[in-house]
């Protein structure tokens, strides 16, 4: 059996056994907090370490006088907690236990603090609740977990010396600079325009099919603003964290790619500007890049074992819950997502690449089931790599510069998923 549909058979496999373990294995929600009666409503007793609620920044001491189910939609359920001895609901007497007994994995229960002025909810917390850890079907779970984690660390640590060696290697081996400038010229213009296509066709969607209008989400404007990460996530700000203060710390963290890039470019072109010296580091790069493809394929022979833990991982942890009220949003996203992907690039892989895009798929699947159960372009980095020059049969030259790039800068789904969010918001806002 060739690689690719090993791949496959065990992904299916592995989505086979995730719906086989949601179906039977009871899955009690848990969002790691006990409460005790207060004087206002209740009050949190303790929080488990790494809970949803602790996720939440719910902390022991804080007190509750109101709670939400299903907020905003048509079968909402409202609790007041304003009772020292239940929760109220419709003249039904409930305690905590009984109200989050009612929650399934993945929902979203709303807790209004003690003292909100005005409508409490309008300062609620909200806590997403998951599996009780203890839970049959968590239990089960837990080895796919493991082998699942340990199989995206393997290609997460290849992510770093993958990239600076394929880049220095392209760059120094593209060799004058203009072939550099027409290389590279040519592989953003063509990001650019896949990009601002995602963009495009994700606009079209979202106002012709309107999937925010009467969402129902229950959502202020003011609480999907949120307080931001604390960067500057300016254009020029991206200019400024792109260049490395201390490169070696870079080199420690796989969320300082675009540093990373930006060091092997510059070292990659001095290469050619240095003579010998520039030619012994050349080859030291070449090799260690030879040696990282070789460990690559040593992980990437775990392919097959590692996607079936992922779906499984994935298919048995995913409740339906979550998703009930953002139905024709998600469809609106994978519509834009499959057209993008089957029309889009396709018709610029016929009509500029000369290639047929049915046998460029082909090629590529491992490639593209690597990424749908890793949902990280940069950990399928090792696959795709591996994928275009074999099945591909592109030179290392032109893989080893553009690949690396391509998995960082190149985020039409991203382009495409942002567009489309926003404008789903605004609707959500206007009726």
């Amino acid at each position: 059996m060739s690689f690719h549909w090993k791949v496959l058979v065990w992904m299916l496999a592995g989505l086979a056994l995730g719906l086989g373990m949601q179906w039977t294995l009871e899955a009690p929600a848990w969002a790691g907090v006990t409460f005790e009666d207060s004087d206002v409503g209740v009050r949190v007793d303790s929080v488990a370490k790494g809970s949803p609620a602790a996720k939440a920044k719910v902390a022991p001491g804080d007190e509750f006088v109101a709670a939400v189910l299903r907020r905003g939609a048509d079968d909402e359920v409202r609790v007041s907690l304003d009772s020292p001895s239940a929760w109220r609901g419709d003249g039904e007497s409930l305690d905590p236990a009984s109200v989050l007994g009612q929650v399934t994995n993945g929902e979203v229960v709303w807790l209004a603090r003690a003292g909100s002025l005005s409508d409490p909810l309008e300062d609620a917390v909200a806590v997403a609740v998951t599996l009780d850890p203890d839970s049959p079907r968590a239990t089960a779970i837990a080895p796919f977990v493991f082998v699942g984690d340990i199989f995206l660390s393997l290609l997460k640590m290849l992510i770093v010396p993958l990239v600076l060696s394929s880049i220095v290697t392209g760059v120094a081996g593209v060799g004058a600079m203009k072939d550099l400038r027409r290389m590279g010229g040519k592989t953003f213009a063509y990001y650019i325009s896949t990009s601002l296509l995602a963009i495009l066709v994700g606009q079209l969607l979202v106002n012709t099919i309107r999937p925010g209008k009467g969402a129902q989400l229950g959502l202020s404007p003011a609480e999907s603003v949120g307080a931001g990460s604390g960067t500057d996530e300016s254009f020029i700000g991206v200019i400024k964290r792109a260049v490395p203060e201390n490169i070696f710390e870079s080199l420690g963290d796989n969320g300082s790619m675009l540093s990373i890039i930006f060091f092997a470019l510059m070292l990659g072109f001095f290469i050619t500007r240095a003579g010998d010296h520039g030619t012994r580091v050349k080859e030291i790069f070449e090799s260690f890049f030879e040696v990282m493809m070789k460990m690559a394929e040593g992980v990437l022979s775990l392919l097959p074992y590692g996607v079936f833990a992922l779906i499984v991982k994935v298919t048995a942890m995913t409740g339906f819950a979550p998703f009930k009220a953002l139905l024709l949003y998600m469809f609106t996203v994978a519509l834009a997502l499959v057209l993008h992907a089957v029309v889009t690039l396709p018709a610029l892989l016929r009509f500029v690449g000369g290639l047929s895009p049915r046998r460029w798929a082909k090629a590529m699947s491992p490639a593209l089931m690597t990424a749908f159960s890793t949902s990280s372009s940069s950990m399928t980095l090792p696959v795709t790599l591996r994928t275009v020059e074999q099945r591909g049969r592109v030179s290392n030259k032109v893989t080893s510069f553009t690949l690396p790039l391509g998995a960082t800068i190149n985020m039409d789904g991203t382009a495409l998923y942002e567009c489309i969010g926003v404008g789903f918001r605004a609707q959500d806002y206007a009726s």
